[in-house]
């Protein structure tokens, strides 16, 4: 059984009834589910949502952890299966013109590394937001890759067996995406110059 030991014990806990066993489980990893959410989605509405309908679903299907995986990628495979279902429901809201996504962010202060300065800086809040626009212009396979890999550590083979994919489809979709992502600022420059 690969799960921590830790986890293990809240998720018996937890499947026992123990609600002190399950609020240490959320909140252990909520704040985690809720910045995938956030880099995801570029909003702290979706991102909550998000967050919610993953704890909903972890909650609801505890009982079929196996502990083949760790807990860790169980619950970030829960998410990335709402993420997807939320991006569905957001293409099709905007179809009908009701959801506006000209693909700006409502912002956000979200950083993969924590604050290790009281005076964080304005350089740090910008480039989260830079990142956040980058990552909302790639498609959404190779921006789950890039959150599990960069914000989450998880490694490629915990990335492709919570994908369902091959590894080196997730490291294909990595690197296609970080490519992506350094192209976008240089095509945006160039259009500029013309």
């Amino acid at each position: 059984m690969r799960v921590s030991s830790s986890d293990e014990k809240l998720v018996a806990g937890a499947l026992k009834g123990s609600a002190r066993a399950w609020r240490q489980l959320v909140q252990r990893y909520e704040s985690r589910v809720y910045n995938l959410g956030y880099r995801l989605t570029g909003n702290g509405e979706d991102a909550m949502d998000l967050m919610q309908e993953t704890f909903l679903g972890v909650h609801r299907n505890l009982h079929r952890f196996r502990g083949e995986a760790n807990f860790r990628t169980w619950l970030f495979r829960i998410a990335h299966n709402k993420a997807v279902d939320l991006n569905r429901r957001k293409k099709l809201l905007s179809l009908t013109g009701s959801l506006d996504e000209g693909g700006e962010f409502a912002g956000g202060e979200f950083s993969a590394r924590p604050e290790t300065e009281p005076d964080h800086g304005l350089a740090e809040k910008e480039r989260n937001r830079l990142a956040l626009q980058l990552l909302g212009r790639i498609p959404l396979e190779q921006r789950l890759v890039v959150e599990l890999k960069i914000y989450q550590s998880l490694t490629f083979e915990e990335i492709a067996h919570m994908q369902e994919i091959s590894v080196n489809t997730a490291k294909t979709r990595f690197y296609a995406a970080l490519k992506k992502m350094r192209l976008i600022p240089e095509e945006e420059n160039a259009l500029l110059e013309n």
